[in-house]
């Protein structure tokens, strides 16, 4: 481990440099660049809410704010493992010519995306002004779920890294598990209605769901902790699918040179 950390240290300039690619490439030929970050999660919150509000006749006038706290999560997620697991084909010209710690191109790919989540947090907090729902003490607590949603990307990241390097149909695979994950989330309907039928399995099983849950509780002024298994399920999930994804990636790293 010490020698990972040491690597780290030793190339942390670089990844700062990736950090800023990443971000410059995701907006360059785009008129409205950064903007864009938060103009995408307001589009399409005010389209789930319109669409859902009429098909389920919900009346709770801080619905859209229930929208964007799962799309903005569930965005950072799905992006930054996409990013990820593109990320050593992506670099196969720097990791042919010279030696770098590899598991800095997945890592970039998460951080640069989580940036661009946390700029996007911005919509968030206008939304709550907009529609009153006002924070609490509790909403310093959200940092928690976006911690381990953070680390719970990065080893779900690293996992499709190594994946794909050698199994390219990962790619579409990928975005089919991410279309079901979606809807696995509860991003966009009542989950408690779910929860007590017989298919309420499904998100109990979701870690991703766990965080968006806890991350509304916060948001909404109530403790994500009445409830332990949100917190810790998501918290187990995340720390196993790091070191997971740590050991798969060490393991087969000397190999990508093969393969891309």
């Amino acid at each position: 481990m010490n020698k990972y950390i040491e690597g780290y240290k030793k190339y942390r300039f670089l990844l700062r440099e990736l950090v800023k690619k990443g971000i410059k490439l995701k907006y360059r030929r785009s008129y409205l660049g950064i903007i864009w970050t938060l103009l995408e999660p307001i589009l399409t919150t005010a389209v789930l809410t319109l669409v859902f509000n009429t098909m389920y006749q919900n009346k709770d006038r801080a619905f859209p704010v229930y929208v964007l706290t799962g799309r903005l999560l569930y965005s950072f997620f799905a992006a930054g493992t996409r990013t990820a697991m593109k990320s050593i084909r992506a670099n196969a010209g720097m990791i042919k010519k010279v030696y770098v710690p590899k598991y800095i191109y997945p890592l970039s790919g998460v951080i640069f995306n989580f940036i661009i989540f946390a700029i996007s947090l911005i919509v968030l907090i206008g939304s709550m002004i907009i529609f009153k729902v006002y924070p609490t003490r509790w909403l310093i607590t959200a940092v928690i779920p976006l911690g381990i949603l953070f680390i719970f990307t990065i080893g779900v990241g690293m996992i499709l890294s190594t994946v794909s390097v050698f199994f390219r149909d990962m790619e579409y695979l990928w975005e089919v598990a991410l279309m079901l994950i979606m809807y696995t989330c509860a991003i966009f309907y009542d989950a408690d209605s779910l929860l007590g039928s017989s298919t309420g399995w499904v998100l109990k099983i979701n870690p991703l769901y766990g965080l968006i849950r806890c991350f509304r509780d916060a948001v909404y002024g109530s403790s994500m902790f009445r409830e332990p298994y949100w917190i810790l399920m998501p918290l187990a999930s995340a720390v196993f699918t790091f070191v997971f994804g740590f050991l798969i990636f060490k393991k087969k790293q000397d190999n990508f040179i093969l393969h891309i």
